[in-house]
């Protein structure tokens, strides 16, 4: 069972990535977290693999943090949930996220996910929430600044996703916004992550 792959980006792809390993290319299942941190094509890369092996497949799935190949596997192991929703589940919720959703039992937030409906979504609540204990997630001390810092975070894609920006690139603005701009009020940062979506 192949764990994990270190080499060079030969292809990407939202949703797949092709890793060159001494002359070796491995085709990756990716999130679109992934994607975008992976690097550009001919960036060198190391990444964690999950084997799913089916009668007739053998496909490979790519992590870069333990963290999201632990959720990975854990959604997995919930009834009704395959490797491709568990994919959608990552990509549309970074995996700190995914677990404060859990961990809160925000049925919404996950509802949000295309492919997901309200059964699903509480299902995953309700089994993911005794797993979670198992993970591995980084320590990441909160500070009432974080939280409300993530709040705003949220306000903000949350509102471009009403206006029917798709959440990755929504997200991707939203991130740049508050960056170059951390103590905005949400009107100001609404403002100027549309200024920027609109160029």
């Amino acid at each position: 069972m192949i764990a994990f792959l270190r080499g060079r980006v030969l292809e990407k792809h939202p949703n797949r990535i092709i890793v060159d390993v001494q002359g070796v290319g491995y085709e990756l299942h990716v999130p679109l977290s992934t994607y975008y941190d992976v690097g550009n094509e001919g960036a060198d890369v190391t990444v964690r693999v999950y084997t799913h092996v089916r009668e007739d497949a053998l496909q490979l799935f790519g992590f870069l943090t333990e963290l999201e190949r632990q959720l990975f596997e854990r959604l997995i192991g919930i009834s009704g949930i395959g490797p491709k929703l568990a994919i959608a589940l990552l990509s549309g919720l970074d995996s700190r996220e995914l677990v404060t959703a859990v961990q809160r039992g925000d049925v919404a937030r996950l509802v949000a996910i295309p492919g997901i409906g309200k059964k699903t979504a509480e299902r995953i609540v309700l089994e993911l929430r005794d797993r979670l204990s198992q993970l591995s997630i980084p320590a990441a001390a909160a500070t009432p600044a974080d939280a409300g810092a993530d709040r705003l975070r949220g306000d903000l894609v949350s509102a471009l996703q009403n206006l029917g920006y798709h959440r990755p690139q929504a997200e991707k603005a939203v991130e740049a916004t508050l960056a170059a701009a951390p103590d905005v009020t949400f009107e100001d940062a609404l403002r100027r992550v549309l200024r920027e979506l609109m160029r």
